[in-house]
């Protein structure tokens, strides 16, 4: 597994030695940055390593930002090798090692335009999705019947989720992830989080579950047909075919018990659902519709809440009532399994979907009430716009950041609770356009 020719050796020296005139080098061609540099909020980056200094202009520019990340990978090497790391892992590892701007680009870009949930949905549980879907279940039936036996995880949820995360194996990546990481950790925007996944990445190639040429994924470091993060990987993967080999690019087995056996540590419940879709009573309040608000099934249906066709609300000892469109829109009543997906990823769009997906693969029903698709979504823009506003009206929100969390849900609802509208905490134009009102 681990593959090294015969000049590595050399080709390590000659690495450590350049990187140590590089790094003398640009010592003296080049400045340090002064201070700590700032992070975004709610970043896990540490500070960018005080080897990297600002990238001065002209047509060196590159082939210094290539010689720092050297140094980089040589300090980090180090460290790995204190850590336990063989020699022939880390010879594989970084003696090809690459920097890739790309990954860079693509980490610090801010998507402006945001999608509603429905339009979402019409893309991630598609017809095409929901047919080919149905098919992959067939053909990974075996598969997923040990692994539900095992875990109490449904296969039709396995196979949501990797329709979600690679559309069934048709496009995981082709991101070296060594050097995506590497890349990352370098960079120095979430460097602490970026160093902890390459040495995952390392443990992983040091056991022999895969060789560096197929560890391959996103730009992001998530890898294989579910989209495993290394430090996940390590903690979740199963060897399922008794290969010897933990391997979730190329094993079905693999793929199937490692994506069961991650939802089952996280709190999946055998023989419960994910959620159902529901109708609120009239008066209901709409603040209560949040994922912190939880109560027994019971408990909601006393108040009202029923299920679309009638039939007794699943028996969740702390369901959540969940409008992903705010009052206008759907509502469901989402118990732990939903949770437990939103642990694989942490939005609950995704979760939905999976629910969804997961669903219509087993011949059940779509979502029955209508979506609000008269609204549009806000662009992060005047969503940035919009906590201002509340903020300037006394209903503080955070930082004026353009994402939605639950500090500008929550300063939305009061807002809405004091001039009578429905407190869903669901931000639209007509929202904005009044609260800019003199």
């Amino acid at each position: 597994m681990h593959q090294a020719s015969s000049t590595s050796f050399l080709q390590s020296t000659r690495l450590a030695l350049v990187a140590a005139a590089i790094a003398a080098l640009v010592a003296g061609c080049a400045s340090a940055p002064s201070g700590s540099t700032t992070q975004p909020p709610g970043s896990t980056a540490g500070a960018r390593p005080a080897t990297t200094p600002t990238t001065p202009a002209g047509p060196d520019a590159a082939a210094l930002e290539q010689q720092r990340f050297a140094k980089w990978v040589a300090d980090f090497r180090a460290t790995a090798r204190t850590a336990g790391i063989s020699e022939a892992t880390l010879r594989s590892a970084f003696d090809q090692a690459q920097f890739l701007p790309r990954v860079i680009e693509l980490d610090r870009a801010q998507p402006e335009f945001t999608r509603t949930v429905w339009d979402y949905l019409d893309n991630t549980v598609s017809p095409q999705r929901i047919a080919t879907g149905q098919d992959k279940l067939l053909q990974v039936r075996a598969e997923a019947d040990a692994a539900a036996a095992r875990y109490g995880v449904p296969g039709a949820i396995v196979v949501a989720i990797w329709g979600m995360e690679s559309n069934y194996g048709g496009n995981y990546g082709s991101t070296p992830i060594i050097d995506a990481l590497a890349t990352l950790g370098f960079e120095g925007r979430r460097e602490d989080w970026a160093r902890r996944e390459l040495l995952a990445a390392l443990k992983i190639l040091d056991s022999g579950d895969i060789a560096r040429d197929r560890m391959i994924g996103s730009w992001a470091g998530a890898m294989g047909q579910t989209q495993f993060l290394p430090s996940n990987f390590l903690a979740y993967a199963v060897d399922a075919d008794g290969d010897g080999r933990r391997d979730i690019w190329g094993s079905m087995p693999d793929v199937v018990a490692s994506t069961a056996n991650f939802l089952s540590r996280s709190g999946w419940q055998a023989g419960m659902p994910w959620g159902v879709e529901v109708k609120l009573p009239a008066g209901f309040d709409y603040g209560r519709a949040d994922m912190a608000v939880r109560q027994p099934s019971a408990q909601w249906a006393a108040e009202g809440v029923t299920t679309m066709d009638g039939q007794p609300l699943p028996e969740f000892a702390d369901g959540a009532v969940l409008l992903p469109a705010g009052a206008q829109g759907p509502a469901f009543l989402v118990g732990p399994n939903f949770r437990a997906v939103l642990r694989y990823n942490n939005s609950t769009n995704y979760a939905l979907a999976v629910g969804l997906l997961a669903q219509r693969l087993g011949g059940g029903a779509d979502v029955q009430a209508p979506w609000p698709r008269n609204l549009s979504a806000l662009s992060r823009s005047q969503l940035t716009e919009l906590q201002t506003a509340l903020s300037q009206r006394g209903f503080a929100t955070g930082a004026a950041d353009g994402v939605m969390g639950p500090a500008t849900r929550e300063g939305l609802r009061r807002y809405q609770r004091s001039v009578g509208l429905p407190a869903d905490g669901y931000p639209s134009a007509e929202l904005l356009q009044r609260l800019q009102q003199p």
